[in-house]
């Protein structure tokens, strides 16, 4: 059987919110049918193309933008890449002009409301999000294919294996966290050094740290303009932006220009309990607010999520002294190597295990990460990722009207504070008399995540998102 193996960058990856499952994913499985046309030589014979949204997809793919993501894939766009500002007004023109650029090479026409479908009552037995492409030919035949979005940004195609690499000869394999502990007791290297080394088996590891760097840029980023902007959240809702205001109480009338002197600033507020409580949750909504507003984000290991890890980052960064490449590097290795353990032995999709296996895992992972670099054991790591997860168990994803916002955005201040909790309890702790397992954990989540109802999985089909009174306008 071949295992799956996982590097940093399938962990992390940029992308565009709200949703890693629902946006990134359907926006990769779109870019990926239009190479399978280009491939076969079919783009020119196009006339005509059909999306069939299934499941979760379809249940809240208009709050999380599903079609939109998927709209912008087939004309070429890429999500690392591509404009934020252009994401709305594309997707609107192809609606009013009702014509798609395919592959920015065919032009052919599109109604968006007979040519996208979204089937509430049809889900297909592999994975809940799943999209199929139809594509009409000028011969009369058609071409077709099924893509699941399982999750963090990872896409698999119908029929064919989940890896989506071909397997390397990796000096640490690794499945279950007591693999890692392992490796790391035989060798003395830490779990940061596990992951730099077994990324050799893909690329330099000046490119790997150069990657781990770009993607932290993007993080920094994002924090600092979710604190500088102002107004409300795009869906309905009427969501007020906090993470503006807060910024601008907490900082006073401090002077600042860029992220540098931003930071200098606040360190000079103090270190005092409730002022780091107000920042960490300064953090984590300001990624979580731009995420959206189909801001440039990094999944972490979910869009949903992606505000936990940069919330502890920054806060490592700004109130414990970590601001050096090589400890922010330390920092997104560690996590990233919990956030594979996950994956592997459960899941890091909400439409799979709820709200658990994005807050959850994303707690676990900036848990292991802070513990790693404020000097712990690996002991202490691995402790610091169970004691996280396991006070995120059972936690159901309900987003009211389908969107990523409540209560999603404020579950990412919970993530992270919980993060530092778990490290601080960890660092103060003997591992040697921890009665719970991280790979205990790990399949009591997914345990947890088979017994738990369909409509607390990413449908909007209970919990809050059925008794909070709010009406949304037509999509």
């Amino acid at each position: 059987m071949i295992k799956e193996q996982i590097s940093v960058f399938d962990i992390f990856k940029i992308g565009i919110g709200p949703s890693s499952s629902h946006t990134l994913g359907p926006w990769r499985a779109a870019q990926q049918f239009t190479a399978s046309l280009s491939r076969q030589g079919l783009i020119a014979d196009v006339e005509m193309i059909k999306i069939l949204l299934y499941g979760s997809l379809a249940k809240t793919g208009k709050g999380h933008g599903t079609d939109v993501a998927i709209l912008l894939g087939l004309t070429g766009a890429d999500p690392v890449t591509f404009d934020v500002e252009a994401v709305t007004p594309t997707f609107e023109n192809i609606q009013i002009q009702k014509k798609l650029n395919l592959a920015e090479n065919r032009v052919i026409d599109f109604d968006y409301d007979n040519d996208l479908l979204f089937l509430f009552a049809e889900s297909l037995p592999f994975h809940p999000n799943a999209v199929t492409f139809q594509a009409f030919l000028k011969n009369g035949k058609a071409f077709s294919e099924t893509y699941y979005s399982i999750g963090g940004g990872f896409v698999v195609k119908e029929g064919e294996d989940n890896s989506q690499k071909a397997q390397v000869d990796l000096p640490f394999p690794i499945e279950k966290a007591k693999e890692l502990l392992h490796w790391c007791l035989s060798t003395g290297l830490k779990v940061s050094e596990i992951v730099l080394e077994n990324e050799l088996a893909w690329r330099p590891e000046s490119v790997t740290k150069a990657g781990i760097l770009q993607h932290f840029f993007v993080m920094r980023d994002c924090i600092y303009r979710g604190c500088h902007t102002t107004g409300f959240l795009p869906g309905g809702l009427d969501v007020a932006r906090r993470a503006f205001p807060l910024n601008k109480r907490l900082i006073g009338q401090a002077e600042y220009n860029d992220y540098n002197s931003w930071v200098e600033a606040i360190r000079k507020g103090g270190n005092g309990f409730n002022y780091i409580l107000d920042w960490v949750s300064c953090f984590a909504l300001a990624v979580n607010e731009e995420n959206a507003s189909f801001g440039r984000v990094v999944t972490a290991p979910t869009n949903g999520a992606a505000g936990v890890i940069p919330a502890v980052l920054q806060y490592f960064i700004t109130f414990c002294d970590g601001y050096s490449e090589d400890k922010i590097i330390q920092f997104i290795a560690c996590a990233s190597e919990i956030g594979s353990i996950f994956k592997k032995g459960a899941t890091i999709s909400a439409a799979m295990g709820g709200c658990q296996a994005e807050i959850g895992v994303s707690s676990a992972m900036a848990a292991a990460a802070l513990t790693e670099c404020l000097g712990g054991s690996q002991r202490q790591v691995l402790m610091a990722a169970e004691i996280a997860m396991e006070h995120h168990l059972g936690l159901t994803c309900d987003p009211i009207g389908g969107l990523v916002q409540i209560p999603c955005i404020e579950r990412n201040t919970m993530g992270a504070i919980k993060a530092i909790t778990a490290s601080q309890l960890a660092l103060q702790s003997n591992p040697d008399k921890a009665k719970v397992s991280l790979d205990a954990v790990v399949n009591t989540m997914w345990e947890t995540a088979l017994d738990m109802n369909a409509k607390y999985k990413e449908t909007s089909d209970g919990g809050l998102a059925t008794n909070i009174p709010i009406s949304l306008p037509e999509c």
